[in-house]
């Protein structure tokens, strides 16, 4: 049995609303009830991941890992272990980090809901998986036809939000949610799949081929 700690550093916002990331921490908590223990910490400073690390396996923080000035978990892992990497070619998702805390793995998300949601799903789960000792699984692909165009540059993994359906000879088809932005949060709530644009893709027309990947948070 794996034990994860999960860290929120998004406490700037002062008046008694939930954190926009709490539906990370909602759903920590239901996985699996209770198989995958975790500690919520509302942590500004290194200390409280620090003491995270001599309880847990995983250590998850949300927000705080880009190049801002509010942006402290990067020189706060350099303070107490080791990064491994920063930044991953993904849309969204970009300032992912990885690393170590003694001998806690170390996972930093971005901080915008849909970005902490993408980055969840396609990294920490699977880590959890390994952590717990199951067999490591690609997740489904199916393909389905665009009703939507959709802009990208080459260079990077996009994970769009879409809407599939099944058309009347039993193909999926899959529409955009609306606009795609990272802190968009309704992008994520209409949605029942990830429509996975690859590094190569310079965009997509009415009528093309695309993959998707039906939402699956299931530990």
């Amino acid at each position: 049995m794996s034990d994860t700690a999960l860290t929120i550093t998004d406490d700037t916002i002062v008046i008694p609303v939930p954190a926009p990331n709490d539906p990370l921490a909602a759903a920590l908590r239901r996985f699996e009830a209770g198989k995958y223990p975790y500690t919520r910490k509302m942590a500004r400073p290194a200390y409280e991941k620090q003491k995270a690390a001599l309880q847990a396996d995983l250590i998850i923080s949300t927000g705080g890992v880009s190049v801002g000035e509010a942006d402290f978990v990067k020189p706060a892992l350099a303070d107490l272990g080791t990064t491994e990497f920063w930044k991953i070619a993904i849309k969204p998702g970009r300032p992912l980090t990885f690393g170590q805390i003694e001998a806690s793995i170390f996972m930093g998300l971005p901080g915008n809901p849909v970005a902490v949601m993408v980055t969840f799903s396609q990294f920490v789960v699977p880590a959890i998986h390994a952590l717990a000792g199951a067999i490591p699984r690609r997740p489904a692909l199916f393909r389905a036809r665009s009703l939507d165009p959709m802009r990208k540059k080459p260079g990077r993994y996009e994970f769009q939000r879409g809407i599939a359906t099944l058309d009347d000879n039993g193909e999926w088809q899959v529409a955009k949610t609306g606009k795609q932005g990272s802190g968009i949060l309704t992008s994520m709530s209409r949605a029942n799949c990830f429509i996975v644009l690859p590094d190569e893709n310079t965009g997509v027309e009415v009528g093309d081929e695309v993959k998707i990947q039906f939402f699956d948070w299931s530990l």
